[in-house]
């Protein structure tokens, strides 16, 4: 496989994304492909700002993105100790839309993210963004327990 081809693995800190990582990192060792690993911070462009709403949210925007860079380094260490190629990427926007436009740009082989929910109802159900990733992704998707 190319190396040029990453798995996408969404990652959000939870111990479902952690699961989705160790997944990730086993298909990634065994293709010998490359992971990136995206963290979507949930923004919308919507709404409507003063300029001190605008100033606050710049202030707030970049906290946002240092505690997500906080929050991914632990997968992209998952990576780095197994020798594993990665890169990484904390964006705002619509996870679902995000992801699958990321998977588009950088041609990835699939897309990996751990399914929440911990009950019989959440399993079923397996949450809205696996269920948007299956309906809308332009590659395949793994959603692991």
């Amino acid at each position: 496989m190319s190396e040029t081809t990453p798995i996408l693995i969404g990652y959000d800190g939870t111990d479902a994304s952690d699961r989705a990582v160790q997944f990730a990192a086993n298909r990634a060792s065994a293709e010998g492909c490359p992971v990136h690993v995206i963290h979507v911070l949930e923004w919308s462009p919507y709404s409507f700002l003063s300029t001190k709403e605008l100033e606050e949210r710049h202030q707030r925007r970049t906290e946002e993105l240092s505690r997500a860079e906080a929050t991914i380094a632990p997968a992209l260490r998952v990576f780095t100790d197994r020798n594993i190629p990665v890169t990484s990427e904390v964006r705002y926007g619509h996870s679902g839309e995000l992801m699958c436009q990321i998977a588009t740009e950088k041609k990835a082989t699939q897309i990996v993210i751990g399914r929440k929910g911990g009950t019989a109802l959440g399993a079923r159900l397996m949450g809205s963004l696996a269920l948007t990733l299956v309906q809308a992704s332009p590659v395949p998707v793994t959603v692991v327990p």
